[in-house]
């Protein structure tokens, strides 16, 4: 049996512990299946997306490093850090999962919306993700990655989902990111004083 681009990566955001708060390496893991997931769009136009999601997971993976036990999940590293002057890492992360929430909201689009190209879904995603985020300068920038979206049908070939049985792995792999990051935004929401001044 062919095995799908989810099948392939270290680390699902399936097997990434949440129940007392989100593993930070177990998320850094998966989260970088997410950044090589733009190679199969095949567009060097993603670089500017994949640099930024690499940048902000160095940034996490520096902190959690410099004290493994106080950082070993997502929610006590920004707790730890929010004392600090400048919380590079919890910026890190910010941006990181406003990146995932962008990359989220296309593919959710595009699984629903089978008639849809990939263009029109990762475009709207931008549209209510990043864009609002970005200044006039970097949205050009990302208006040509999205322009650059291969034919849905090659994506779709490239990471192996062409059964339903495919369909569902991507499916569950979606549905735990998306519930990952609805998790990361609800600490955000709770504690502002984390983010303030981003």
């Amino acid at each position: 049996m062919a095995t799908t681009y989810f099948d392939s990566i270290k680390r699902s955001y399936t097997d990434v512990e949440i129940a007392n708060g989100i593993n930070t390496e177990q998320f850094l893991e998966a989260t970088e299946g997410v950044v090589k997931l733009f190679d199969q769009l095949g567009s060097s136009a993603f670089s500017v997306v994949q640099n930024d999601m690499n940048g902000n997971i160095k940034k996490i993976r520096d902190k959690l490093l410099s004290n493994p036990s106080a950082n070993a999940t997502l929610q006590s590293l920004m707790e730890t850090e929010a004392p600090e002057k400048k919380r590079v890492s919890t910026e890190g992360l910010l941006w990181l999962t406003r990146g995932l929430d962008f990359t989220a909201q296309a593919l959710r689009r595009s699984v629903d919306n089978p008639e849809e190209e990939l263009n029109v879904s990762f475009t709207k995603s931008y549209e209510n993700t990043l864009k609002k985020h970005h200044s006039f300068v970097v949205r050009p920038v990302f208006g040509l990655a999205m322009k650059a979206c291969p034919y849905r049908k090659d994506f779709y070939q490239k990471i192996g989902v062409l059964t339903d049985t495919a369909l569902e792995i991507m499916k569950t792999w979606l549905a735990a990111l998306e519930n990952i990051i609805n998790i990361i935004n609800a600490v955000f929401k709770e504690h502002p004083e984390y983010i303030k001044g981003m």
